[in-house]
C-alpha cells in the first residue's frame, strides 16, 4: 500500500441559524409580546488523533468537509437546534496547517488528542432579546454568524525515537531489518525505499524504541531533489539521528566523507533544529572491507566527519556491532525520557 503522508482539504464549519422576530398571538391575549427564539449555533469541525489509522489516504479522495448548519429560531420562544459537530479522524502525528496564513492549528502527537480547527457560527438573536420598558414590541432580530472556512494542509510526521539518515543504498533498510521485525525492501539499486518504514527494536523486557527509515537523501534534497525531501519532516520528532555511511562503495570514485557531509548540509538547509539534534555516525558494510584496511578507513571517516562525534562500526547484513549499537541507543533514549519527565513535573508544580 502506498504511504500517504500529505493532503490538502477544505473545511467549512456550519453557519448559525437566524434569529426570528415573532409575537405571541393567542385568544384573550391580544398583546402577548415578542416570543422570537434564537437560531442554533453551527456545527464545528474537530481533528482527532486515532492510533488505529496510519495514512491520510481518506483525505486524498474527499477534499471538502462541511459541518451542519444551525436551525433558524421559531416563535413561541423556540430556539433552533444546534448543528452537529464533525470529527476528522487522522493518524497520530498529524499536523494541521492553515495554507493561507501558515498558522499551525493542531499538532496531534498523542492518541485521542482533539483540536478545534473550524469554529461554527453563532446563532442569531430572536426579538425576545430586544424587548425593554421602552420597546415592548421589538421587530429586531439578527442573522446567524458564518462558520469558519479554511484551506488546510495535513502532514503526517511519523512518531519515532530514532531516525535513519544516509545516501541511497547506505544500508538503512538492511539495518532496520536486522534489529527489528520490520521487513522493508532491500535490493542492490538506489531508492528501494519509497516511503517511511517503522520498526520496533526490543532490547529487553519492557525496553524498546521505534526506529524510522526514510528514503535515501541526495545532494539538493532540501530543494526537492530525489525522494528524501518529501519525508524529512518525519525526522523532526525523533530523539536521535543515526547517520549510516557506506564504508565500502562499489564505485572507487565515491568519497564516503564527501557524501556524509552533503547529507549534513541538506539537514541544515531544511531545518536548523533538525541539524542540531543528537546525531551518531554509523559506519556500515565493514564486512566488505579487507581486514587490514578497516582501522585506517574508519579512522579517516571519523576524522573527516567531525571531531567529537560518537561512532559505531557495524555490518547490518550479518548483525556485527548491531547489538552494541541498539543498547547504546536504548540508554540514550531512556536518559532523554527521564529528563523530559523531570521537566514536565517541574512545569506541573509551577
Amino acid at each position: 500500500m502506498k504511504f500517504f503522508d500529505e493532503a490538502k482539504i477544505e473545511v467549512i464549519a456550519g453557519d448559525g441559524g437566524n434569529g426570528v422576530a415573532s409575537f405571541r398571538r393567542e385568544k384573550f391575549i391580544p398583546r402577548g409580546g415578542p416570543d422570537g427564539g434564537d437560531g442554533g449555533r453551527g456545527g464545528s469541525i474537530w481533528a482527532v488523533a486515532d492510533r488505529n489509522l496510519n495514512t491520510l489516504i481518506d483525505y486524498r479522495y474527499t477534499r471538502i468537509f462541511r459541518a451542519q448548519k444551525g436551525e433558524n429560531g421559531r416563535g413561541s420562544d423556540c430556539y433552533g437546534k444546534a448543528g452537529d459537530d464533525m470529527e476528522l479522524r487522522v493518524p497520530v502525528g498529524t499536523v494541521f496547517t492553515d495554507i493561507d496564513t501558515g498558522e499551525v492549528l493542531a499538532d496531534l502527537d498523542k492518541d485521542g488528542k482533539r483540536a478545534l480547527i473550524a469554529q461554527g457560527g453563532l446563532g442569531g438573536l430572536g426579538n425576545l432579546h430586544f424587548k425593554s420598558s421602552t420597546n415592548r414590541a421589538p421587530r429586531q432580530c439578527t442573522p446567524g454568524g458564518e462558520g469558519v472556512r479554511r484551506d488546510l494542509r495535513l502532514e503526517l510526521k511519523v512518531l519515532a525515537d530514532v531516525g535513519l539518515l544516509g545516501m541511497p543504498n547506505a544500508g538503512k533498510s538492511t539495518f532496520i531489518r536486522s534489529v527489528s521485525a520490520a521487513k522493508p525492501k532491500v535490493a542492490d539499486y538506489p531508492f528501494t525505499t519509497l516511503h517511511p518504514n517503522l520498526g520496533v527494536v526490543r532490547v529487553d523486557h519492557n525496553r524498546s524504541f521505534v526506529i524510522a527509515d526514510i528514503p535515501g537523501l541526495i545532494e539538493g534534497a532540501a530543494e526537492g531533489a530525489g525522494l528524501g525531501h518529501q519525508f524529512l519532516r518525519h525526522l523532526q520528532r525523533t530523539r536521535l539521528l543515526l547517520h549510516l555511511v557506506d564504508i565500502a562503495p562499489f564505485d572507487p570514485d565515491t568519497d564516503p566523507i564527501k557524501e556524509a557531509k552533503a547529507i549534513i548540509r541538506e539537514l541544515r538547509k531544511y531545518d536548523e533544529a533538525l541539524y542540531e539534534k543528537p546525531r551518531w555516525l554509523v559506519i556500515n558494510k565493514i564486512d566488505l572491507v579487507p581486514e587490514e584496511e578497516r582501522k585506517t578507513r574508519v579512522a579517516a571517516l571519523v576524522k573527516g566527519y567531525g571531531k567529537g562525534v560518537r561512532h559505531f562500526v557495524i555490518s547490518a547484513v550479518n548483525g556485527d556491532g548491531c547489538r552494541e549499537l541498539t543498547f547504546a541507543i536504548m540508554e540514550h533514549i531512556e536518559k532523554q525520557r527521564e529528563e523530559q519527565r523531570s521537566h514536565e513535573n517541574e512545569d506541573s508544580e509551577e
